[in-house]
C-alpha cells in the first residue's frame, strides 16, 4: 500500500502521496467535517481542496442522519465518456471547433421528442428547469474531445477514434434543491427516516436523473455537430448521498469505485486517467473525480495575467485548442491553477485503489464562446 493512506485521527484518513499537493485549509476542513454529529469515517481523496466550508474531494460516511449541505448546490454532478466513430485522422482541432457553432443554447425542437422519450424512462418530473438541458454550465464544467495516447488494457477502447468526455451537472434544479433544504433547515443534517429527509432524498435523486441525462445530451449534441455518432461508455455521479449497508454516503467530488471503470480528468491541459477500481473499502467506496485545484477561482487571474496573454490560453501544450470567450473563467480554469494529474493517480495506484486502463490527452476542450455560462 505504500505510504499513501495517512491516518490524520480514528474519524479521518488521507490518501495522498508524498508528492500530492494538499492545502492545509482544505485538511482543516476535512477534519471539522468529521466532527459533525453522526459523523463516522471521513477520506480525504488526493485531489482534496478547500470548498465554501466543507472539502472538495472526499467521501463522508454518518449514522442516523445525512447532510444535504455537504453535497452542495450541483447534485449528480458527474462524468460521462463516449466513444466517437469519427477516426482520429480526420479529429483536428480547427476543423472541430467551426462545426461547434451551435452547441450552447437551448436544444430546439428537433430535441423535443427526445428529451421527453428519456425523461419518461429515467421518470424524471417537471421542474421548470429544462431549459438548461445539454448545456455545460459555467466554473469547471467542460466537454472535451480526447484520444488514446497510451493503452495499458487493450480490447476496451478504439484508440484509432476519438473520444468525448462530458462533465456537468444538474444546473438551476441542483441549486433550486439546496437553496430549498437550507432554508428551512440550515446545514444541519436530516434525522434518517423522516418526512423531511424523505422529501429531500426524493428531489435528491430527481436531480440525479435529470444531470444524467443532461450529460447525455451534451454529448448527443456535440457529437451530432460534428456530424459523428457513438455510444456511451461510462456514466458516474461524483456529488450525491446515498444509503449504504454502513450508513449515509456522501460523496463531494469523489467517484464512486462501485460501479465499473471511471474517468480521473486532469485539466485541459494534461492527462486524463481511464482506470478500473480494484478495491472500495479503503476509500470509502470512492475514488478521486479530477487533479484538484490549486488554487482559489478568485486568485488565478492575478496569478497568470502578467505571464499569459489570452491567446496564449487558448492553445495547449499538447496542440488541443481551447474554446473559451468568457476571460475570466479563462484563467480561473487555467492548467496552472490544478495540481498535475499523474499525481493524483500516483497516490491511488500506491494505496492499491485502482489500474490503469488508458491515458488520454485533450484535443478540443469547450468551455463557452460567450461572456457568460
Amino acid at each position: 500500500m505504500g505510504n499513501s493512506v495517512q491516518t490524520l485521527s480514528d474519524k479521518v484518513s488521507l490518501i495522498a502521496s508524498p508528492r500530492t499537493w494538499v492545502e492545509g485549509l482544505a485538511i482543516e476542513q476535512l477534519q471539522k467535517t468529521a466532527e459533525l454529529p453522526g459523523m463516522v469515517r471521513v477520506v480525504g481523496m488526493p485531489d482534496l481542496h478547500p470548498g465554501r466550508g466543507y472539502p472538495v474531494g472526499a467521501a463522508f460516511l454518518s449514522l442516523e442522519r445525512f447532510y444535504p449541505a455537504l453535497v452542495g448546490n450541483d447534485i449528480g454532478c458527474g462524468m460521462a465518456l463516449w466513444q466517437c466513430d469519427l477516426p482520429l485522422a480526420k479529429a483536428k482541432p480547427d476543423k472541430l471547433a467551426r462545426r461547434l457553432g451551435a452547441v450552447e443554447g437551448p436544444l430546439d425542437e428537433s430535441w423535443h421528442s427526445l428529451v421527453a422519450e428519456r425523461k419518461a424512462a429515467l421518470g424524471i418530473s417537471e421542474h421548470g428547469y429544462d431549459g438548461a438541458l445539454g448545456t455545460i454550465g459555467g466554473g469547471n464544467h467542460f466537454a472535451e474531445f480526447q484520444a488514446v495516447e497510451r493503452l495499458y488494457q487493450k480490447d476496451l477502447l478504439d484508440p484509432k477514434q476519438l473520444l468525448l468526455l462530458v462533465h456537468s451537472g444538474s444546473r438551476g434544479l441542483g441549486q433550486a434543491v439546496l437553496q430549498q433544504h437550507l432554508a428551512a433547515f440550515g446545514h444541519q443534517g436530516l434525522i434518517a427516516n423522516t418526512e423531511e429527509a424523505g422529501l429531500y432524498l426524493a428531489r435528491h435523486n430527481q436531480a440525479l436523473r435529470w444531470a444524467e441525462l443532461n450529460r447525455e445530451l451534451i454529448a448527443r449534441r456535440f457529437i451530432d455537430a460534428i456530424g459523428s455518432s457513438g455510444h456511451c461508455l461510462l456514466d458516474v455521479n461524483h456529488n450525491l448521498v446515498s444509503e449504504t449497508s454502513d450508513g449515509w454516503l456522501h460523496r463531494k467530488g469523489a467517484t464512486p469505485s462501485t460501479q465499473g471503470l471511471v474517468v480521473i480528468p486532469g485539466s485541459r491541459g494534461d492527462h486524463s486517467y481511464l482506470v478500473r477500481p480494484t478495491q472500495s473499502e479503503l476509500g470509502l467506496h470512492s475514488l478521486a473525480h479530477g487533479a484538484g485545484r490549486k488554487w482559489q477561482r478568485g486568485d488565478c487571474k492575478s496569478r497568470l495575467s502578467h505571464k499569459y496573454r489570452r491567446e496564449d490560453l487558448l492553445r495547449t501544450a499538447f496542440g488541443s485548442q481551447v474554446i473559451c470567450n468568457d476571460k475570466t473563467l479563462l484563467f480561473d480554469e487555467a492548467p496552472q491553477a490544478y495540481k498535475p494529474c499523474h499525481t493524483v493517480i500516483e497516490a491511488l495506484l500506491d494505496a492499491g485503489l485502482v489500474e490503469l486502463v488508458a491515458r488520454l490527452k485533450p484535443v478540443l476542450t469547450f468551455k463557452t464562446q460567450g461572456e457568460c455560462c
